[in-house]
């Protein structure tokens, strides 16, 4: 049995389907986010995919550096706002928010313990939980004309969804302030401006140049490039524990407030919200 096999699990990631796996002969593999009607929208029917798939490609063997990427024409459009408004303050919308902490930071855990670099190849717009996606990962590639933005605040949300987390790390308290509570949008051009993303492409150039960087990255020594993600994510992931908790606490209180149902009704049917204060 040779080394290489030796480490080697039998993979299979048929239950995710959220997400259409492709692993190259070079180690870069693809995952998309697959469901381009709802924009790649998240909820309580693929959350947990979002969750668990980073541990099937960590123990995957034939992987050596990753590029997330959505179907169709956005990234990921973040939460179902929708299906938001319709469960706010039920009985479903109040055991959702139970369980929002646990399960939103272990997707931040996973993406950062993952030790095969992460590369986001972002092809339209990302909004919300999208924004996050993109902004844990190691390096992010974006089109130029895709809107981008943490809106939680919007829908009467803290940003706790990662947002409170690496927007300060990436361009600063200050601007991540102005970005977060105004629920500010900014289109890639703007965001490599300020440093939230590494690159802007026109949108067609976008997974070619990510792969172009992913293939650059899968020929370097293997342990050289793992260990020196693990090093700097772990000033990342101190930070996760200084306010991750917090602020993914502070989200799961709005989400039984009076004025998040307001917010999230009058988004979904694009009117304009009043707000109670409570």
């Amino acid at each position: 049995m040779s080394d290489t096999n030796e480490f080697q699990r039998d993979i299979d990631y048929s239950e995710f389907d959220f997400f259409n796996v492709e692993i190259g002969e070079d180690g870069v593999t693809v995952i998309t986010m697959n469901d381009p009607d709802k924009l790649n929208a998240v909820g309580p029917h693929n959350h947990w995919q979002i969750e668990d798939i980073w541990l099937k490609l960590a123990r995957d063997e034939r992987v050596k550096v990753i590029v997330l990427t959505g179907a169709g024409k956005a990234f990921c459009a973040g939460g179902d706002i929708k299906m938001m408004a319709d469960r706010a303050q039920t009985e479903y919308g109040l055991k959702y928010a139970l369980r929002v902490p646990i399960n939103t930071l272990r997707i931040w855990d996973q993406i950062l313990m993952t030790p095969q670099p992460i590369i986001a190849a972002v092809n339209g717009d990302a909004i919300g939980l999208g924004t996050s996606l993109f902004a844990f990962c190691d390096m992010s590639i974006v089109a130029e004309d895709a809107k981008l933005g943490d809106t939680h605040v919007r829908v009467g949300l803290v940003t706790g969804d990662g947002g409170s987390v690496m927007w300060p790390l990436l361009v600063g308290p200050q601007k991540a302030k102005e970005y977060l509570m105004r629920g500010k949008l900014l289109n890639g051009k703007k965001a490599e401006e300020i440093g939230l993303v590494n690159y802007a492409f026109p949108k067609d150039d976008v997974l070619a140049e990510a792969l172009k960087i992913a293939r650059e990255i899968a020929g370097q020594p293997m342990w050289a490039v793992r260990w020196s993600k693990a090093a700097v994510n772990k000033c990342i992931r101190d930070q996760v524990n200084l306010t991750g908790e917090l602020s993914i606490a502070y989200e799961a209180m709005t989400m039984m407030t009076a004025d998040y149902k307001a917010a999230t009704t009058a988004f979904a049917n694009k009117e304009k919200p009043v707000f109670k204060g409570y």
